[in-house]
């Protein structure tokens, strides 16, 4: 009989019917919890060490945390992160196209271009563009071989900080070409013959429907770009151009505070990092628009959600205790049957 149940046990094992009695025993995950165990006591050593050792001087931290020098310097490295930006990548999707031409001139052209500055440090771009007057005393405008119509002093117009806006834009050009270029190459070629086959222009087709496509694989890498721009805008202190980095320098070099101004610039460049992050997600949500899964809201996302709906649903909780005795009758007319 024993063997009998035994044997019982195991064909309904086979059929995938759940046997009778036996517990459900949960997986126990042993590595996890000794996982999670040493990195809170690694978490809990270091915010401790942040919080008692003095060598932080949080002090002074917050003394020149929302100093208006650094507020005066952070604008300033906005300001180059987004000339650099628009530049850069307007540029870029023009290298793309050209990249991407039927002319082997401008194909070349482009080729030449990325080859170049991808090769060349940022570090000394900058210094080239800097030191623009030193090769160029005057730039002009005219005819190759032939008369000059405008005339302008190099030193005046190629200053510190259009050397900056010059270097930083034509060096993310270069990256922002191969960026876009892969992401119109992603798109299914079938999408333009099908738009060549209505008689669509090929600027149309290159703007309502290769593009937006494109986007979903341009956006992730160009926001990489943009990151690492607005961090590498610290290189252009060489040039003694006051931005974030440069700024906490000088009042570092005055006091001798040197961990705590470092702690300033690392905050202002977290914060503007997670905000780009954070608009990064929202224009990919954007351009995902009816592709693939939905992907679903964050648990804080949906806790918000609920908010507005907890006044119904406490009113719907109590509509069934009102209604307790009617809803005793089909349980009444099952027991008489």
């Amino acid at each position: 009989m024993t063997r009998d149940a035994a044997g019982g046990r195991a064909a309904r094992r086979e059929d995938g019917e759940e046997p009778d009695g036996l517990p459900i025993v949960p997986a126990r995950h042993y590595g996890r919890w000794v996982a999670a165990l040493v990195v809170l006591v690694l978490l809990a050593q270091f915010v401790h060490g942040l919080v008692t050792n003095p060598g932080w001087d949080w002090e002074t931290f917050f003394d020149y945390l929302f100093a208006e020098s650094v507020l005066r310097a952070l604008w300033l490295t906005v300001q180059l992160t987004a000339y650099g930006t628009v530049i850069g990548f307007s540029l870029g999707v023009l290298l793309a196209l050209m990249r991407l031409s039927g002319s082997p001139l401008l194909r070349g052209v482009a080729w030449g271009y990325v080859w170049a500055f991808r090769s060349i440090p940022l570090i000394v771009q900058l210094l080239f563009w800097f030191n623009l007057a030193y090769l160029y005393r005057e730039l002009g405008l005219g005819i190759p071989f032939g008369p000059v119509f405008w005339r302008f002093e190099t030193l005046h117009l190629v200053g510190a900080m259009s050397a900056a806006v010059l270097g930083l834009a034509l060096h993310q050009a270069a990256y922002a070409a191969e960026i876009v270029r892969g992401g119109i190459i992603a798109v299914d070629p079938g999408q333009r013959e099908a738009a060549a086959a209505l008689g669509i222009p090929r600027a149309r087709q290159l703007r309502r429907i290769v593009l937006p496509q494109a986007m979903r694989g341009i956006l992730p890498n160009a926001a990489n770009e943009i990151v690492s721009l607005f961090k590498g805008t610290s290189i252009v202190s060489v040039m003694a151009i006051g931005e974030l980095f440069y700024r906490v320098q000088v009042i570092y070099g005055r006091n001798g505070r040197v961990v705590p101004l470092l702690m300033v610039a690392t905050f202002w460049y977290i914060v503007l990092t997670t905000l780009l992050s954070l608009a990064q997600a929202r224009v990919e949500r954007y351009f995902a628009r009816g592709v693939g899964r939905t992907r679903p809201r964050a648990a804080w996302r949906r806790a918000l959600a609920r908010l507005p709906r907890l006044p119904r649903l406490a009113a719907a909780a109590r509509r069934p205790a009102a209604g307790a005795p009617a809803a005793e009758g089909p349980a009444t007319q099952r027991g008489a049957a």
